[in-house]
């Protein structure tokens, strides 16, 4: 599995594991996620993806129950995880409104609370998880320059942020942001062109890219037209399946984006690494891209 080197020194491996729907299992036993991390590991996968938020302020605790239990795994993983959003719902079902919290207090709190849920000593990576229209760039930059000083946050980078939220954020800051985790895929291909993409790879950043096969609506078995019919195709050539060749366009950008592959299903975790069999040349990339723009290129 290549590996990604991210400012600060830390390494994440190309391929991401994403927990957001690790609460939805039925078996969210410590056994079964320890099976599902194994199924990374075996394939070089060894960056996990959390959110406070996640599973209503569930899933870094059904991580770390994992982790409790089986001494010496978690030094096997990077983990990543994501704060600022206020749902009414949890520990903070007294919200009254859903909102963002950059400030000071609530990232420190919110570092605590993740720290303890997962049981770790320290974040190997904390994003922003929205840009927060009430940030006050200088507060939320000192609150992450600290929490990268005192050891409890190796790394600190954003979620969905855009070059202007991304470049007001940097300029209060001492620490370098390590990288943006923005939506990407065949079907959300618009950071491709409107320079979300363009500005990271001019400063050597490599996105993180959620919802890899659009929500899976890319794997739908019931959709029809060019782009299913063309992934289908390259998946039989390459002997794997539309997922993998979903990835594999997204691993061919020479921009080092990190797919967040998020299932519970086991034997599909397993084949994560499937991707990286498809031979993605650039007349392959095209004809996927014409057909997911249902036009070809000007």
């Amino acid at each position: 599995m290549n590996r990604v080197e991210l400012p600060c020194g830390v390494e994440l491996s190309r391929i991401v594991y994403g927990m957001w729907r690790i609460g939805d299992d039925a078996d969210t036993s410590p056994a079964h996620v320890r099976a599902k991390i194994d199924s990374c590991l075996a394939q070089g996968i060894t960056t996990i993806d959390q959110a406070d938020i996640y599973g209503g302020y569930t899933a870094e605790a059904i991580l770390g129950d994992c982790l409790k239990e089986n001494k010496g795994l978690r030094d096997k993983l990077e983990i990543v995880t994501k704060c600022d959003i206020v749902a009414p719902t949890g520990r903070y079902a007294d919200a009254r409104v859903k909102h963002y919290d950059t400030s000071a207090e609530h990232i420190a709190q919110s570092i605590e609370n993740s720290l303890t849920d997962m049981g770790i000593e320290h974040i190997d990576l904390l994003l922003i998880h929205r840009p927060d229209p009430l940030m006050n760039h200088h507060e939320t930059g000192g609150a992450l320059d600290a929490a990268v000083k005192s050891g409890k946050v190796r790394a600190v980078g954003v979620s969905n942020f855009k070059p202007w939220d991304w470049d007001l954020l940097q300029s209060a800051m001492e620490t370098p942001l390590a990288t943006n985790q923005i939506e990407i895929s065949l079907s959300a291909h618009e950071a491709l062109t409107n320079g979300d993409i363009a500005f990271h790879q001019q400063h050597g950043i490599s996105p993180m890219a959620w919802s890899p096969l659009g929500g899976g609506t890319l794997m739908d078995a019931k959709a029809v037209g060019d782009l299913r019919q063309l992934m289908s195709r390259v998946a039989m050539e390459t002997g794997t399946d539309e997922a993998a060749v979903a990835v594999a366009w997204l691993l061919a950008h020479p921009s080092s984006i990190m797919p967040v592959m998020g299932t519970n299903t086991i034997s599909r975790i397993d084949t994560l690494s499937d991707a990286f069999k498809v031979k993605m040349d650039r007349q392959t990339w095209f004809e996927l891209y014409t057909a997911a723009l249902g036009r070809e290129v000007a």
